[in-house]
């Protein structure tokens, strides 16, 4: 298993005012993921500059690399463990940030394992 970070992106910090209703969806998404042992509870991780990175948006549109416009906003991330780059997308693509417009960029944690 490797480690991926899923950093929570949305294109207006005005956005990011979540009715309780969301914060249950979000804390239930967050439950399922530590059931399936999927959720990493560690800190001090870092993002490689370069290398595998994706970026899963609305309508499970996938694109290559970390990069985001100037206006959008990385209001939060997890650190998940999965077996590859293709699974961790399948999780981010489970998040309840689009329900608000938002999207979620992908990366692997380097040197942790």
């Amino acid at each position: 298993m490797k480690e991926f970070a899923l950093i929570f992106r949305i294109g207006d910090i005005a956005d990011f005012t979540p009715s309780p209703e969301q914060m249950k969806e979000r804390m239930e998404w967050l439950a399922t993921m530590d059931v399936q042992h999927k959720l990493v509870d560690k800190g001090n991780s870092l993002l490689p500059g370069r290398g595998s990175a994706k970026t899963v948006k609305a309508d499970n549109v996938v694109t290559d690399g970390p990069y985001t416009e100037i206006k959008e906003f990385i209001v939060g991330y997890v650190i998940i463990w999965a077996d590859d780059i293709e699974e961790a997308v399948a999780i981010a693509k489970t998040s309840p940030v689009f329900k608000i417009g938002g999207n979620v960029e992908v990366r692997e944690i380097l040197g942790r394992e």
